[in-house]
């Protein structure tokens, strides 16, 4: 059984299918629903950094007008502990104990009937604390360091040995600093209880991981708890985890019967739902003089909460980005007073990636060498960890395509040799590629008596098109026009979905749509097989074709029947079918699964006397495998590739280091690329399906972000002839 061969829906630039519902505001957010007779709540937040909590004077807040509960330690119900995940464990209840970890830690919930009402009594909260003082530096040899986290440390040859015999060794040390996600829709909470059944409308990317998280806590069935999750406002790797704020939330409608709503304030987002953690790494390059590198050796220490987990190895991808028979990589994290750090789009890759392709950049310079020309010359068609061909890489198309459209070879490549009036031009690039990574997944096809399709699954769209690309995906395998097909999430009672996160989700969950409509598919011909009266009696169904809503022998389109008239003679108002999807095996499949990969290519203007640096062009190609809908994917692109220039020239979450308060926790203070900062973006695709997956697909959400902010780092250098290693880029650096 197959689909017809033509394919006019997957590929083409279909616009959103939820967009008319976004632009006219009629798409519910979390923060939009609202439950008959619910209350609100607000979190209050410690102060202080590190230390204990003495005692807490409540009774003001008590006795605020609207009023209803002030939840603390001291008060709080026993809860369970939630699950480990595939992103590591759960984050420890809130209000546990007295202890403080970091600054603007939740200390307690206040519940009042409006939330102007909740706000001001949790202003009302006085906490008397025992203070210590914060480990605030992450290279304070007082910080535990948590060695191997992940246990991806890698090496393999003699990197110490073919370093100190290498023709030319680099061994420079480079910076990033702590993001913040800041998604433009603020984290919300709706929770209600039904008897001991839980429904909790959440700003998630993850839903089926939330109603795990909350039937563990409060010790309920999976079957007892609902979330939903139909749409939101942006994540960025934020909404990955069940956050103290939720189990709060449910936590307090339980205790007084009654719904309960949170919205987090803007600061409060800065301290409630993660960031990108801020860390140094050390990278020693050997190579000979022609371009061949010999050795790689890249170790990184990287920011950790006191008493949490986050999944951010940064030089892990060295280990299969090049060519290179020596390799060491080795990540430790630091457990310091700050909030908990937590996957922000691209993790560890937009950090390992910095430095590796700076590196790189600084190495082409160092022999004389074109950077695009010595990257080709490392270029690997196998995958350096197991010998196993990758089941897709066009890198060097991605090169090729994107100097070409870029005008690359143009420039003159001596630094600081090219200019504008008072402008300094620079032209900088750099690979990019985010790892392949998938879950389980599966999903639920119907087709029913009017001839339409419902295919759903309960995973989320964070704006990346999922709503749009899985109907065009489901109405290609069942032969449906699109405007007959819809694509239903965000509710954990469907199929479970794993995250939209990682760049894993349009291809493991188009892998299971793929997997359900191919068996609805072949459930109509079944039945239309072993029916006398249909004229596909008797054929087997690995000889059908489906198109225009029917059924019929290949290359026979006259030889068939509608799935309508199929169902009616049956006397079915609807027939279903379910899908699955699994990781492919790299063993079982002779490959190794490829991520997306990428060439970056920007132009800076630098202003000679004050230093500004403007963003004046930049070419990405990319190596996306299939690419279900080239508009959307194209805005994955320039959406990541805006994160890329907030990364490389403004995004910084400053610590006070004495206090361990966010200094800069507003829109106010915290910068980020701005329209003003963007200049028209061109985005190429390149290469073919990959052979890994039945749809050919690979994650591209994170790919557009990697690469840029060593792209623009080393058009600085270009420019300027300053080699600046620390993220963000500043004018004062330059002056």
């Amino acid at each position: 059984m197959s689909t017809v061969e033509s394919r006019p829906l997957v590929g083409a630039g279909v616009s959103r299918v939820d967009g008319p519902r976004k632009v006219t505001g009629t798409a519910p957010y979390p923060m939009d629903f609202g439950i008959p007779g619910q209350a609100y709540g607000t979190v209050v937040q410690s102060t202080v950094a590190a230390g204990r909590i003495l005692r807490m004077h409540t009774g003001a807040a008590e006795g605020a007008p609207g009023v209803l509960a002030v939840i603390t330690h001291e008060n709080v119900p026993s809860v369970g502990t939630g699950p480990m995940t595939v992103l590591g464990p759960s984050s420890p209840p809130p209000l546990r104990n007295d202890r403080i970890l970091h600054h603007g830690q939740h200390i307690a919930f206040v519940v009042a009937e409006t939330p102007e009402q909740a706000a001001a009594a949790a202003r009302l909260v006085r906490v008397d604390y025992e203070v210590e003082e914060p480990l605030l530096d992450l290279q304070d040899p007082r910080a535990q360091q948590v060695v191997d986290p992940w246990e991806m440390d890698t090496a393999r040859g003699d990197s110490d040995a073919a370093l100190e015999s290498a023709e030319v060794v680099l061994r420079n040390t480079y910076r990033t600093a702590d993001n913040t996600n800041n998604p433009l829709g603020l984290f919300a909470t709706v929770a209600v209880w039904e008897g001991n059944t839980l429904t909790v409308h959440d700003t998630s990317q993850w839903p089926s991981m939330v109603r795990t998280t909350l039937a563990m806590v409060f010790g309920i069935p999976e079957s007892s708890v609902r979330v939903l999750v139909p749409y939101v406002g942006g994540g960025f790797g934020a909404g990955l985890r069940a956050w103290p704020h939720v189990i709060l939330t449910a936590l307090a409608a339980r205790m007084l019967n009654r719904p309960v709503k949170l919205v987090l304030t803007r600061p409060q987002m800065f301290t409630s739902v993660g960031h990108r953690p801020h860390g140094v790494q050390w990278l020693s390059v050997g190579a000979t003089r022609d371009g061949e590198l010999v050795a790689l050796d890249h170790r990184s220490l990287s920011s950790l909460s006191i008493e949490d987990t986050d999944f951010e190895p940064f030089s892990s991808g060295t280990a299969f980005a090049y060519r290179c028979p020596n390799v060491i990589t080795r990540d430790r994290q630091a457990r310091i007073n700050i909030a908990v750090p937590t996957s922000m789009r691209a993790p560890a890759e937009a950090q390992g990636n910095f430095a590796l392709e700076s590196a790189l950049d600084e190495l082409a310079y160092a022999i004389g060498m074109d950077p695009v020309d010595l990257r080709v010359r490392n270029h690997t068609d196998v995958d350096p960890r197991n010998g196993l061909p990758w089941t897709g890489k066009a890198i060097l198309e991605c090169y090729e395509v994107g100097a070409r459209r870029f005008g690359w070879y143009d420039r003159n490549p001596e630094p600081r040799s090219m200019r504008d009036g008072n402008w300094l031009v620079g032209y900088g690039m750099a690979s990019a590629m985010f790892p392949y990574f998938a879950q389980p997944c599966s999903a639920q096809a119907t087709l029913n008596s009017d001839g339409s399709a419902l295919v759903r699954s309960a995973a989320t769209d964070i704006g990346t098109g999922t709503y749009t690309v899985m109907a065009q995906l489901a109405a290609e395998e069942v032969g449906l026009p699109l405007d007959q097909v819809r694509f239903d999430l965000g509710d954990s009672d469907m199929p479970n979905s794993m995250m939209a996160g990682g760049s894993g989700l349009t291809g493991a969950l188009g892998n299971a749509v793929h997997d359900a409509c191919r068996r609805l598919v072949r459930s109509f011909a079944e039945l239309a097989s072993g029916d006398g009266r249909s004229p596909l009696r008797g054929v087997s169904p690995d000889d059908v074709e489906c198109a225009g809503g029917r059924v019929h022998v290949a290359g026979r389109p006259d030889l068939g029947e509608s799935y309508v008239d199929i169902l009616a003679r049956h006397g079915m108002s609807e027939l279903t079918a379910y899908g699955h999807s699994t990781p492919p095996v790299p063993t079982e499949i002779g490959m190794s699964p490829a991520g997306a990969y990428g060439a970056k290519f920007v132009e800076v203007r630098v202003d000679a006397d004050l230093g500004l640096i403007r963003v004046a062009r930049v070419v990405s190609a990319i190596d996306g495998g299939r690419i279900l809908n080239a508009k959307t994917a194209r805005s994955q692109i320039i959406g990541g590739t805006v994160g890329g220039i907030g990364m490389a020239l403004y995004e910084d979450t400053v610590t006070d280091p004495h206090t361990g308060r966010i200094a800069n926790g507003t829109f106010g203070d915290y910068l980020v690329a701005v329209n003003a900062d963007v200049p028209d973006l061109d985005v190429v695709f390149v290469g073919e399906p990959d052979r890994g997956t039945p749809t050919g697909t690979k994650g591209i959400g994170e790919v557009g972000l990697v690469g840029i902010a060593a792209a623009i780092s080393n058009a600085v250098h270009h420019a300027t002839g300053k080699r600046l290693r620390d993220l963000p880029i500043t004018l004062d650096a330059l002056l």
